[in-house]
């Protein structure tokens, strides 16, 4: 398999929530195999999987137990095999997630650690508190409350970013990253294609001080090692092979930071993420609030990082959705009348963009934010703890619910709509045990087996998007320039390469606008649009209808 990262598109599986077939209400990876041939349609070259290892699931499996094991829930390491070998004869490689920053609390190191083994202890941030007693700094959760946990027994401190669950790993020491660098070897020997690090830039720690204006995070985020760190991982694993395609999650990173991480030769990553652009309807880093999104400064983001990391040879996976994410159609799009055209406008945006995208279940036929009406519903730890804090500052029931409806990360983990029946077809119709999370109700509207008969649907239009990057060098090579950045309702940009040029413009909103800024279209041919004709004035405007997207090229 000898795939260009830049002409690549993965897609990203939650398989929890994507095919259930031994109804126990869980998906699995048999459900993956038998789905290959769906994904393969949609034109995809890797398949990314979140985490299947075995795990006690507090946070739905990034808290690993053991690496080298598949949790049962999900299948045995036969069907990770099989796996593995049915997808690479469709074309496509599979992308494992991998957790490094932390642990589980049930993981034997961590477990030999708490048994008072000075070898494992060190595999962890054990640390005494202040004079007074307590934690040894002022380091908040990404979870909600303190980042240290008390161990009665050594009187000491463990350090856990996430969930109290999670104990974050010491890089510091040699042995743990000799541990990692063994599991990834490990992977790359099944045939696995490519790995995505899970928060790999706060695995170098700056030092251990009270942050007097801030959560801690700039004592941990991009910290003073982290390229050393990455660089040695990549010589002593999946360096190793050239095929091999990597990507960072990159929590709060810096632009600077990433050229690094992503650069063409730095040794380091294929790309990376970064998740700036998904905190326009933040309130500054404030997520569990309700603001309008600011389109402007999704704008300035998105050009900014594309133009940045295209002068510095640095390569971004660009997207919109994951299993951490709202739905796009329903935080930028329209989940009525213009739900068809808003997510197709989205998908013309990110697909014609200078990186790899990535296109997570479900988002290829549409799918919304859930329509939970109840806090019962939730199944996210991060969600209820901070619903919780919400009630706790004084909130009402109804209003903190809203915000967790808008922002919680189970919008993305609602079961995967694959036809009209009672679960979605995510398990049987006759099984005893509903889903883990309850399925959206209008699935019997947006399901994959009515977007496949229909050739107009939003998931043929995305088979396009993903066709026209490997035969268009322009998509994966072209420098890009942004277009009008200061217009209040488009989005608009040219990319360009040998020769070649595509303008490619969106209408973000879901009302006609004159566009009076085109750019002259002399020997451009319309490529793709979700409506069947653009419209262009005498004086040589274009009139955009409700979140037209319209690519021309030539």
């Amino acid at each position: 398999m000898n795939k260009d990262f830049r002409k690549s598109t993965v897609y990203q599986i939650y398989p929890k929530s994507f095919y259930d077939t031994n109804k126990d209400g869980l998906g699995d990876l048999r459900g993956v195999i038998e789905k290959l041939d769906y994904i393969k349609e949609l034109g995809v070259d890797y398949i990314w999987l979140t985490p299947f290892f075995v795990s006690p699931q507090n946070d739905n499996g990034y808290d690993v137990e053991d690496y080298y094991n598949i949790d049962p829930r999900y299948g045995t390491m036969a069907d990770v095999e099989e796996l593995i070998d049915e997808a690479g004869k469709r074309g496509m490689g599979l992308m494992f997630d991998m957790v490094f920053n932390h642990v589980s609390t049930n993981h034997e190191w961590f477990k030999k650690a708490m048994q008072g083994d000075s070898y494992y202890k060190d595999f962890f941030y054990f640390r005494k508190g202040k004079p007074d007693g307590s934690a040894p700094t002022n380091w908040v959760s990404k979870f909600g409350g303190s980042a240290w946990e008390y161990v009665e027994k050594f009187d000491e401190y463990y350090l856990h970013l996430f969930d109290v669950t999670q104990a974050d790993l010491n890089w510091e020491n040699e042995n743990v990253r000799r541990e990692v660098q063994n599991i990834v070897k490990f992977w790359m020997n099944k045939g696995v294609k490519g790995f995505r690090f899970d928060v790999i830039n706060l695995i170098s720690k700056a030092g251990f001080e009270d942050d007097t204006d801030g959560d801690g995070r700039k004592f941990y985020t991009d910290g003073p090692k982290i390229h050393q760190y990455l660089k040695e991982l990549n010589s002593m694993s999946f360096g190793k092979d050239p095929q091999i395609v990597t990507v960072g999650e990159m929590s709060s990173t810096t632009m600077e930071n990433c050229y690094q991480y992503a650069g063409r030769d730095t040794g380091e990553l294929s790309m990376v993420f970064n998740f700036h652009h998904l905190k326009v309807d933040f309130m500054g880093n404030e997520k569990w609030v309700l603001v309008p999104a600011d389109f402007q400064k999704l704008k300035d983001i998105i050009f900014d990082w594309q133009v940045k990391m295209g002068e510095h040879n640095a390569w971004n996976a660009v997207f919109w959705c994951n299993h951490d994410q709202p739905r796009v159609v329903s935080r930028f799009g329209d989940e009525g009348k213009n739900w068809k055209e808003s997510a197709k406008m989205l998908a013309t945006i990110v697909h014609c963009l200078r990186g790899t995208p990535y296109v997570y279940q479900g988002e290829e036929i549409g799918m919304t934010n859930t329509d939970f009406t109840d806090i019962h519903q939730f199944r996210d730890v991060e969600s209820l703890n901070n619903y919780q804090i919400l009630l706790d500052k004084g909130m009402s029931a109804s209003d903190a619910l809203r915000i967790i409806q808008v922002h919680s990360r189970d919008n993305g983990r609602t079961p995967m709509q694959w036809d009209n029946t009672k679960y979605a077809g995510f398990t049987s119709e006759d099984s005893e045990v509903k889903p883990w999370i309850g399925v959206n109700s209008n699935h019997t509207k947006i399901n994959a087996e009515d977007q496949l008969k229909d050739k107009d649907s939003i998931f043929h239009y995305y088979r396009k998007l993903i066709a026209m990057r490997k035969y268009l060098d322009v998509i994966a090579y072209g420098d890009i320039e942004p277009l009008d950045e200061k217009n209040s309702s488009v989005f608009a940009y040219r990319r360009i390469y040998e020769g070649h040029e595509m303008i490619v413009v969106a209408n973000f909103y879901g009302k006609d606008f004159e566009w009076k800024h085109t750019p002259s279209l002399e020997g451009f041919e319309k490529l793709l649009g979700n409506y069947d004709e653009t419209e262009i004035t005498a004086e040589g405007s274009m009139i955009l209808k409700p979140y037209e997207a319209v690519v021309y090229y030539r």
